[in-house]
C-alpha cells in the first residue's frame, strides 16, 4: 500500500506529529513485513510518500482491519490537513538488466 500526503498547512508540526505520535502507533501494527518514508523535497502536492509492505493483500486487509491498523487510521485526522490518497496493490520487481 502507498499512502500520499497532501502538503499540510503546517509542513513542521505535521512532520513532528508524524513521527512523534503516529510511526509508534504504526510500529504496533502486526503482520506487515516493511515498510518506506520518502519525505518531497520541494514537492508542491505532497510531504510524504509511505509505502507499506505485506505478504499479500489479505495479509495487509488484515493488518487495516486489525484494532492497531483503526487506530492509525483513526489518528490520521490527528494531523493530516493536506488531504491523504491510499494506493494498493501487488510489488512487482523489475530488473534493471
Amino acid at each position: 500500500m502507498t499512502i500520499l500526503y497532501g502538503t499540510p498547512t503546517d509542513p513542521e508540526a505535521f512532520r513532528e506529529y508524524y513521527i512523534d505520535k503516529h510511526v509508534p502507533l504504526a510500529r504496533k501494527m502486526k503482520g506487515l513485513t516493511g515498510w518506506n518514508l520518502q519525505w518531497t523535497d520541494g514537492n508542491p502536492d505532497w510531504i510524504l510518500v509511505a509505502e507499506l509492505y505485506a505478504e499479500d493483500k489479505a495479509a495487509m486487509d488484515a493488518v487495516l482491519a486489525s484494532p492497531e491498523g483503526v487506530a492509525a487510521r483513526e489518528d490520521l485526522e490527528n494531523f493530516v490537513t493536506g488531504g491523504v490518497v491510499f494506493l494498493s496493490g501487488e510489488v512487482e520487481q523489475v530488473a534493471l538488466s
